[in-house]
């Protein structure tokens, strides 16, 4: 059996090869090349929205661009779930790359919520340690914390470095 160290590292490490599609009913003046990153587990969507953004910006009209969004074999994908949960949901049985289809008109106003700001993710995020931590540590570890460490927290998350990992997860055997 694994151990829960290896376990732990693949999921908190863990990173998944996307593709990013422009959906083809977008209107562009030349050809969209398609954008690969490795997304990290535990981020977030909006945390890679600029760079995808500006690289099919470069082949789109700026008035043909509004909001962006993004969707898996026609479901939209929630921004304020974490990438691997979103991964796990719709699409752990299919090859890799995992392409996501880009999107900046026609927003699905009945399936998503619009993300007004990168505030709103990290207020998010940092709602869902708090809740995380208080179920399973009774709110000591967020409570011991100053406001600085949840600021380094959140720029971890931001830069894939993962300080989650230590903060949140030390009373696992």
């Amino acid at each position: 059996m694994t151990d829960d160290k290896d376990v732990l590292r693949d999921v908190w490490f863990g990173r998944i090869p996307t593709c990013f599609t422009l959906y083809q009913d977008e209107i562009t003046e030349r050809e969209a090349e398609p954008y690969y990153l490795l997304l990290p587990r535990v981020s977030y969507l909006t945390l890679v929205t600029d760079k995808v953004k500006k690289h099919f910006q470069k082949v789109m009209r700026q008035e043909d661009i509004s909001e962006i969004w993004f969707e898996y074999e026609g479901t939209p994908l929630k921004w304020h779930y974490p990438i691997g949960l979103l991964f796990d949901l719709l699409a752990s049985s299919s090859a890799l790359p995992w392409n996501i289809t880009v999107h900046f008109k026609s927003f699905p106003e009945k399936d998503l919520l619009h993300c007004p700001s990168k505030d709103a993710v990290e207020a998010h995020f940092m709602s869902c340690v708090k809740e995380a931590d208080a179920l399973k540590h009774k709110s000591q570890v967020i409570n011991e914390m100053q406001k600085k460490d949840h600021k380094q927290l959140w720029m971890g998350l931001q830069n894939a470095e993962l300080v989650i990992s230590i903060i949140v997860l030390p009373a696992i055997p």
